[in-house]
């Protein structure tokens, strides 16, 4: 491992608070010493850092890394290089693969692959029922000791309700947690908007708010019921949000994350009918988005994700309602988030919590903090500098809509375990 030393740079670590122009030491893949360098510390490797500020890696909830089974969209090896691009040091995928991400050996397929990648660490998302159908449970306890931190079933709804508490009940026995895509099937069936003006003049089947804060609303009292350790994932209306507020108000185990796309998208986006803007749950009115933002500057959402979806370049061709919902867009995580501050919702330390340390505690991934002795995984960048979206990219998916976009900061270094993933 090259011992590093990181010059002048602009520390913020919203763990300890710290927020300083300081060196950086690197040792052994651990953060050595932050100020003084340790005694007998001999670089192999200087990065000038003046004008560059430092943090932890951003810890992403959910990046489909495609693989196994859609090797069409992206690989491991592509889309964690597209992370690490984005600042991502720690990601988390879905497990929506092919096979189904139900099984040890696939877990361990995916673990293998990524630290042979060496571009971010991964921890997978094991399916909480088998083949994600909603009905036999998975092997959860053998998926959390191949790996897997949570456990999901994406947006397919169990059989029944009684499924459902009975999966919670087991999980919380294990002190499982459990990820929630709360969407109403029937509410939401056949939809493809967000149901207001912008659908119906466009024509389009709508999907109701309530598609959304029925299932939650039912979500959180099995949850309360139960006692899992619950993470819902992906909200998009702003009554969602007053519903976990509310929630964790009562004492319930809940967190929650949102889209970054969500925080700056809004259905008027759909005008044009660009298969780009087309994703699952939609994108919902200004107010919503409005509602969101609030919610992240609250903490009652503590975690900002990508949700990033590559597709290939066909899935995105076809009339809007026949494409594929999702966004590629995890290598443009930190640049995005940036334009928040840039509006005034956010502080920088802030935002950096809601990237960093918020979504690491919501699934319990090891910590994401800027001091001595814990892992060296952090991320400089360029708050005075620009990144021009698609100028370089690196994800097999293309399905950005921000594309020729030119955003605030841009990302110099990624370093995960002492080992530099990323350098532009």
């Amino acid at each position: 491992m090259v011992a590093t030393r990181i010059l002048g740079a602009h520390v913020i670590d919203p763990v300890s608070g710290r927020n300083e122009i300081a060196d950086i030491y690197l040792q052994h893949g651990k953060i050595a010493a932050i100020g003084q360098a340790p005694a007998s510390f001999e670089a192999q490797r200087t990065i000038d850092a003046q004008g560059l500020t430092a943090t932890p890696g951003l810890v992403d909830l959910s990046v489909a890394l495609r693989e196994p089974g859609y090797s069409r969209k992206g690989s491991i090896a592509s889309e964690t290089l597209a992370a690490a691009a984005g600042g991502i040091t720690s990601l988390c995928c879905p497990p929506q693969t092919r096979p189904v991400l139900d099984t040890a050996a696939v877990t361990e397929l995916i673990l293998d692959r990524a630290r042979e990648s060496g571009h971010a660490k991964v921890f997978p998302i094991g399916a909480l029922t088998r083949s994600l159908a909603g009905e036999q449970l998975s092997e959860l306890v053998a998926l959390r000791e191949a790996g897997c931190v949570a456990f999901g079933n994406g947006l397919t709804e169990f059989a029944s309700n009684r499924n459902l508490r009975r999966a919670l009940e087991y999980a919380a026995t294990f002190d499982l947690t459990v990820i929630f895509h709360s969407q109403d099937r029937d509410l939401a069936e056949g939809g493809l908007a967000h149901e207001g003006p912008a659908a119906s003049f466009l024509g389009l089947p709508g999907i109701p708010e309530t598609a959304e804060t029925v299932a939650l609303a039912r979500n959180l009292l099995l949850v309360e019921k139960s006692g899992v350790r619950a993470h819902f994932t992906q909200l998009t209306s702003a009554r969602g949000a007053e519903m976990i507020a509310q929630a964790q108000a009562r004492g319930l185990p809940v967190t929650a994350d949102v889209a970054m796309y969500q925080l700056i998208l809004t259905d008027e986006a759909l005008h044009g009918f660009s298969s780009l803007y087309h994703v699952q749950p939609p994108l919902r009115s200004a107010a919503d988005r409005d509602g969101l933002r609030e919610a992240v500057k609250a903490g009652v959402i503590s975690a900002i994700s990508s949700h990033h979806q590559p597709h290939e370049a066909d899935a995105k061709l076809a009339p809007f309602g026949e494409t594929e919902p999702g966004i590629s867009s995890a290598e443009i995580l930190l640049p995005l988030a940036l334009t928040l501050v840039g509006d005034g919702l956010l502080d920088l330390p802030t935002l950096l919590a809601r990237l960093t340390s918020g979504p690491a505690s919501a699934l319990r991934l090891p910590s994401s903090s800027l001091q001595a002795g814990q892992p060296a995984d952090l991320v400089l960048f360029d708050q005075h500098s620009s990144t021009l979206v698609g100028e370089r990219w690196y994800s097999k998916g293309r399905n950005c809509p921000f594309m020729g976009h030119c955003l605030p900061g841009a990302v110099r270094y990624t370093i995960v375990d002492g080992h530099i993933s990323f350098e532009c």
